[in-house]
């Protein structure tokens, strides 16, 4: 029998440290941090589960085993991910890409120990509440150690150029709008502390999505800033991204900045038709007339960068079960593109790799009030830690107007963090 307990916290980003390093020992951790960038739409400034009690894991047939997992647990925080290459159960679509990180293309869990910060409280739900904050306060943060990887560009500049240039032809010919291109960047023999490096992750690029996943020896370490998908209350809520620059070297120059990105025809028009598939997908799972874009162009301002975000809502329908809404709208339109079939068709011919949980979703179903939040697997670090391998991904949207210097400069600011993070830069 579980049972929650709370207590007062000195020091809230101390404790969830120690906590980080206490769940270690748990084949099973999941934790989701906001950074104190909680929207209305947001439930928990941090929450971490470890343990499995019962758990899904799936290469096929994944949707209809989810939805009868969930049905198993009705009262329970249910945290898991979701690998992009679902698209392929969804739609006639095949990955080519060969898959070094090997990951499952599902995974959930019902966690035995959860644990909730609110302001400076910590509500632990478990068998031994009193006994799991002791133990947690008393855990030693371990020295952080130098980290030492040689990471790689899966492609050369000349490679994503060629890439892009080709997703330009079909645009060209009518084949497609907009094809959000991504390239991977890895490294080979990899030894690092995965709790170590979300925390340099998270201090260099604090984000609302941010998020630290272990199954066994595959570790996600997420600094994602983007909302695929929420329920709230019986509303649906997605915020897809598509517009980015760097950020200023001072507020002057940040307000420039933004004011530049507010009066770009391309970004603004990227923009519009991510917006569009979002509304047209989210018609599926939503009450005739409810689906509305609510906010159009937002600039939210993050450490690295400055993005343009909207916001589309909708009343789902009664009759529509929760993971058939993920099913409806899944991988966010945002890293696929416009068509979106289409545009997943051809970033399957072109890119070198599985994007696997990149362009995935890490987030979590609440069986108890009925809801659910899932992120954009986006800025993130995938780590199998028995092949010594790590690997991250970047991409940009490219349409007729994009020029692919500007892209692959993107690509290399997204990959900035985290390539800070690991202490190192790209070898050519």
């Amino acid at each position: 029998m579980r049972i929650e307990s709370f207590a007062l916290l000195d020091s809230k980003d101390k404790f969830h440290q120690k906590a980080l390093h206490w769940s270690g020992q748990f084949d099973e951790i999941s934790f989701f941090n906001s950074n104190g960038m909680s929207d209305q739409w947001g439930k928990f400034e941090q929450v971490m589960a470890v343990k499995a009690l019962h758990s899904f894991r799936a290469n096929q047939n994944v949707f209809d085993g989810l939805d009868a997992f969930l049905k198993l647990h009705r009262s329970e925080f249910i945290p898991g991910f979701l690998s992009y290459d679902l698209k392929n159960e969804i739609e006639e679509l095949q990955t080519t890409g060969k898959d070094e990180l090997e990951f499952p293309e599902a995974y959930f869990f019902v966690p035995a120990i959860t644990i909730r910060w609110t302001g400076d409280q910590v509500h632990i739900e478990a068998e031994d509440p009193v006994a799991i904050y002791q133990a947690i306060s008393d855990t030693q943060i371990p020295e952080a150690l130098p980290i030492a990887v040689h990471v790689q560009s899966r492609w050369t500049k000349s490679e994503y150029t060629e890439a892009f240039e080709n997703v330009q032809a079909h645009i060209q010919r009518g084949d497609i709008y907009e094809v959000n291109l991504c390239q991977e960047f890895f490294a080979e023999n990899a030894d690092v502390s995965p709790f170590e490096v979300y925390h340099r992750l998270n201090s260099i690029s604090p984000t609302p999505f941010s998020s630290f996943f272990k199954l066994g020896h595959h570790f996600i370490m997420s600094a994602s800033p983007e909302r695929f998908l929420a329920k709230q209350r019986g509303k649906l809520i997605s915020q897809p991204i598509k517009g980015t620059a760097k950020r200023g070297t001072n507020a002057i120059e940040d307000q420039e900045i933004i004011a530049d990105m507010l009066r770009s025809k391309k970004e603004i028009a990227e923009n519009v038709m991510i917006v569009d598939l979002v509304r047209n997908d989210l018609t599926r799972s939503a009450l005739p007339g409810t689906v509305e874009a609510t906010r159009l162009f937002e600039i939210q301002s993050f450490k690295q960068v400055h993005q343009m975000i909207s916001t589309i809502t909708c009343v789902q329908a009664p009759h529509v079960a929760n993971v058939d809404v993920i099913r409806n709208t899944f991988p966010a339109g945002s890293m696929t593109g416009a068509p979106k079939i289409a545009a997943m068709q051809i970033c399957d011919q072109l890119e070198a790799r599985k994007r696997g949980i990149y362009a995935g979703s890490i987030g979590y179903f609440d069986t108890v009030h009925d809801e659910f939040d899932f992120n954009v697997v986006i800025r993130s670090l995938l780590y199998n830690k028995q092949k010594r391998y790590l690997s991250f991904h970047t991409g940009g949207a490219v349409t007729n107007q994009a020029d692919a210097e500007h892209e692959y400069q993107e690509c290399l600011l997204k990959a900035s963090a985290v390539l800070k993070a690991l202490g190192t830069s790209l070898d050519d």
